[in-house]
């Protein structure tokens, strides 16, 4: 027995009940039922992120030791391009969480940082002011979507990209004593093109994969939430 009859019983008041797991329907065992459906529809959902956030952490340890070092000590990496990815398919909420779990795991000693390092010191290093960056730039990245055609996703993005680099640029400046100016030319312009670049794959990766993947983080419409609470057993 499903919570609903059919397609014409389904009001906006019917969704918004099953999304809050207040009554969606009159009568003792098909209301029971259907709560008995939510949660486990919940569940199961809930599960499904916190397992791709695990996956996007180590996803993001893999790439950042994809490295080449040069003479600035800010390697070249794909670590750009996993974070703008967790953030176009996570979310700004799921892609912190990733990204801090990634963090974390380098502050406790892990080999996650570039070239295999780790330690609470690379927080306030040379480098470690484009590991804080990435926290907003996931943030911002997440708060748009990956369809760069939009200004909606384009902007918060590059905005996201900018702030990373200005954190890395002021960081890098306080530590070395360097001006501003020679700190951007040493570790922010050589990459811009490249983390440009990199926010745009992922924003195509994070599409592609979330068509084939069939996301949960992507965003679902009355009729599909009922259709997926309907077939949980």
């Amino acid at each position: 027995m499903y919570c609903f009859a059919s397609r014409r019983d389904v009001s906006p008041t019917d969704v918004r009940h099953v999304r809050t797991g207040r009554r969606a329907v009159r009568g003792g065992p098909e209301e029971e039922l259907c709560v008995k459906r939510k949660s486990a529809f919940d569940v199961r959902e809930r599960t499904r992120k916190l397992v791709y956030v695990a996956l996007f952490a180590a996803l993001t340890a893999v790439l950042s030791q994809i490295s080449i070092p040069l003479p600035s000590g800010v390697p070249l990496t794909l670590q750009t391009f996993a974070v703008a990815f967790a953030g176009f398919f996570l979310g700004w909420k799921y892609g912190l969480a990733a990204i801090g779990v990634y963090v974390a795991l380098g502050v406790c000693g892990a080999p996650v940082f570039a070239g295999f390092t780790g330690g609470a010191y690379k927080l306030i290093g040379v480098t470690g002011g484009f590991i804080w960056g990435f926290f907003p730039l996931v943030a911002l990245v997440g708060t748009g979507g990956a369809d760069l055609r939009r200004p909606s996703s384009a902007v918060p993005a590059l905005a996201g990209l900018a702030v990373c680099h200005m954190i890395g640029i002021g960081q890098y400046a306080l530590v070395t004593g360097n001006p501003l100016g020679a700190s951007a030319l040493a570790v922010s312009v050589p990459y811009i093109a490249k983390d440009v670049l990199s926010v745009l794959l992922a924003a195509i990766a994070a599409r592609a994969v979330s068509r084939r993947a069939a996301s949960p983080f992507a965003a679902t419409d009355n009729a599909a939430l009922l259709r997926k609470i309907k077939h949980i057993s």
